[in-house]
């Protein structure tokens, strides 16, 4: 017999309006205004879980979509891209424990994907958070009360599909960790907590920090193109380890075209320099590269608007190299930045250094 929600005995007594959001409009509700901050290129990290013999926990933060290889098989049965859970689960509900990528965050929505999860998909979840400075501590509450808040309530899910919920107001509480409840048992093959880093940032007003980093509270907010790769990968931290975690689009055949990404900056500031990472971009990095920068009052600023100032004039680019440009202006205080690729291509990384506007 199925499990209900009557039957959970682990209740969340303070659950959390929230509206569904459907599977095919996740990403425009989510991706131009919020990052995933568990993903594990942010530096999302598991801490704890209850169970994972069939499949790892460490596979809810990949940053890419599931895979599915039929017939593939390994020690403990079938092989998923996901976490799976033994059956029969005794407790009320398996867990596991993540410790946010950033600092700490605020939260606007979830997702979980239960893709290629049909007879042993997730039939119910919930998700809590806390804020501590503490990994052993919050990994030591396991399946318990512990100092848990709730972020969404009990909500079901079905087989091999996405499924998101958006908080009907964003928490203002800020979190650190999350713990991700799966009831009674089964599997999810992806994890995405949407919403905003919330840095912490250098007393000192003169330090120069990178302002497009998300880890800083940046978020790519719109771009012409992503057939490849994601504008969203450009503020990762490191290097990354191939072309798939960077910025990538369609080839162009027009005339005079462009391709461009703007960036919200984790705060106002005054840039003083620029970095343009095309590791592992050696074939089809941009011919050239050119930065734009705004002061703007709207969150997301068309990329023909009139405020733009250009502050790295068309510059010839190389593969396979960070690119350090010096701005134009030091003085202004800019609120957005724009990447131009001439006329199309590939790039890593795009780093901002600068001092907050205070």
């Amino acid at each position: 017999m199925a499990t209900t929600i009557d039957e959970i005995s682990y209740k969340i007594s303070d659950d959390v309006a929230t509206s569904v959001v459907p599977a095919d409009k996740i990403d425009e509700t989510f991706r131009s205004t919020c990052i995933d901050l568990i993903s594990a290129t942010l530096g999302g990290k598991i801490l704890a879980f209850s169970d994972q013999w069939f499949a790892e926990a460490s596979n809810l933060l990949t940053p890419t979509a599931p895979i599915s290889q039929p017939g593939k098989m390994v020690f403990t049965g079938a092989w998923y891209d996901g976490w799976e859970t033994r059956r029969h689960n005794q407790e009320p509900f398996d867990w596991v424990v993540i410790r946010l990528g950033v600092a700490s965050g605020t939260v606007e929505g979830i997702e979980v994907d239960t893709a290629f999860f049909t007879g042993n998909y997730a039939p119910f979840i919930s998700v809590e958070g806390c804020f501590s400075d503490n990994d052993d501590e919050v990994a030591s509450w396991q399946g318990a009360r512990g100092g848990w808040s709730t972020i969404v309530g009990i909500r079901e899910c079905g087989p091999s599909a996405r499924f998101s919920w958006k908080l009907d107001a964003p928490t203002q509480k800020q979190y650190t960790h999350v713990r991700l409840n799966m009831y009674a048992d089964g599997g999810i093959a992806r994890f995405r907590l949407f919403g905003h880093a919330v840095p912490v940032f250098p007393a000192d007003p003169d330090a120069v920090l990178d302002l497009a980093a998300a880890q800083n509270g940046a978020v790519a907010v719109s771009c012409s193109d992503q057939h490849f790769g994601t504008k969203d990968n450009l503020l990762l931290p490191g290097r990354g380890k191939d072309m798939g975690d960077g910025w990538e689009t369609k080839r162009s055949r027009g005339k005079d075209h462009i391709d461009w990404t703007i960036v919200k900056l984790g705060a106002p500031g005054r840039i003083d320099k620029f970095v343009v990472d095309t590791a592992h971009f050696r074939g089809n990095f941009p011919q050239k590269v050119r930065l734009e920068a705004i002061h703007a009052a709207t969150a997301s600023p068309a990329a023909d608007d009139a405020g733009w100032k250009e502050v790295v004039p068309p510059t010839k680019a190389k593969a396979d190299l960070e690119h350090e440009f010096a701005s134009a202006d030091t003085n202004s205080v800019f609120t957005h930045v724009k990447l131009v690729m001439i006329p199309d291509g590939g790039v890593k990384r795009v780093r901002a250094f600068g001092r907050r506007a205070i």
